[in-house]
């Protein structure tokens, strides 16, 4: 039975004995059918899996995804565990980067953008009133420049009464104009405090969008980096949690992305004082049990797990440990 350390799932203890979430289910299993078996460690999850497809191991237990890309060449139980992609984000983030981030961030030109817009558009109708009866809006390019730089100025309400329009229409339109502008300049003030607060309370990072605009961290192989392969999101690998976790805390990465209970666990048994993981989520991932093509195990060990993940001594399981109780 071949197994791989992902705490709280797979824990190997100091004498060499494996403990956790997955082991007790699996020991849970074979008690109650009889099986003998030895647990074998691997060093990652591909060595696991291709163990099992090249029949050296006869089955596989740890915190393993089950993926398309992996049920091409083995087979899964029904899923023991459902859980999703958690985010871990340094505690402590400078602020002068996080007020940066939220200065050039994409919905941070979009609203300059939509705002010029409307200031041209309304430059454009005071040029198409103004420019046959007033001097300084008169003439081609030079009156529509005119036009533009006095709707800008008076939507910022700096200098509006220089060179304003001096027909009732245009001076209607710029009524209009300052008025809704007044609005448009409270709104966006208040957005982008709003931004800056959050950003500065909860750091750069918040849910799974927020990861195109920092550097971000997953382990190399795994379910995690094939997911944010497939979303074209860019990330640097890393061999284990521990060492993407330690180069969140140095401040080489801004995010390092992993499954939420096994990113949770680590975090909070070893970089509680460095890191924190969000309280969003992404993803649907679920864990079960790794067999070979065909197993003459399956039938059996579907209808163990199910009759497992349905007692009351999952439930109690997954409490105890997680401090919650999630199951397919």
């Amino acid at each position: 039975m071949a197994t791989k350390a992902a705490p709280p799932f797979a824990i190997r203890q100091s004498d060499g004995s494996w403990s956790g979430i997955s082991i007790a289910l699996w020991k849970r299993i074979a008690d109650r059918e009889h099986l003998r078996f030895r647990l074998v460690e691997t060093q990652s999850v591909p060595d696991l899996l291709d163990g099992v497809a090249n029949g050296t191991f006869d089955a596989g237990v740890a915190a393993v995804t089950v993926t398309a890309a992996r049920a091409r060449s083995i087979d899964f139980t029904q899923p023991f565990y459902s859980t999703g992609l958690g985010i871990a984000v340094p505690i402590n983030e400078n602020p002068w980067v996080s007020i940066g981030r939220a200065l050039l961030s994409f919905g941070f030109f979009q609203a300059v953008g939509v705002l010029l817009s409307f200031a041209l558009a309304v430059g454009f109708v005071i040029w198409m009133l103004e420019r046959r009866k007033t001097e300084h809006f008169g003439g081609g390019a030079k009156g529509l420049g005119s036009s533009f730089w006095w709707s800008t100025m008076a939507m910022t309400q700096a200098g509006a009464a220089h060179n304003a329009p001096a027909t009732l229409p245009g001076r209607i339109v710029a009524m209009g104009w300052m008025i809704a502008s007044v609005i448009a300049i409270a709104v966006f003030t208040a957005g982008i405090t709003s931004t800056l607060t959050r950003r500065g309370l909860e750091g750069a990072v918040h849910g799974f969008n927020d990861l195109r605009s920092v550097r971000v961290g997953a382990v190399a192989n795994s379910a995690t980096s094939d997911y944010l392969g497939r979303h074209r999101l860019s990330f640097r690998t890393f061999p284990d949690i521990q060492s993407g976790l330690s180069a969140l805390g140095a401040g080489k990465i801004d995010a390092f992305v992993h499954d939420k209970p096994l990113l949770t666990w680590m975090v909070r048994n070893d970089f509680s004082g460095s890191v924190r993981v969000v309280e969003t989520s992404f993803s649907s991932e679920s864990y079960a049990i790794v067999l070979p093509r065909n197993s003459a195990l399956r039938p059996m060990l579907d209808l163990a797990v199910l009759d497992q993940v349905e007692s009351d001594w999952w439930q109690q399981t997954l409490f105890e440990t997680l401090g919650t109780a999630r199951s397919p």
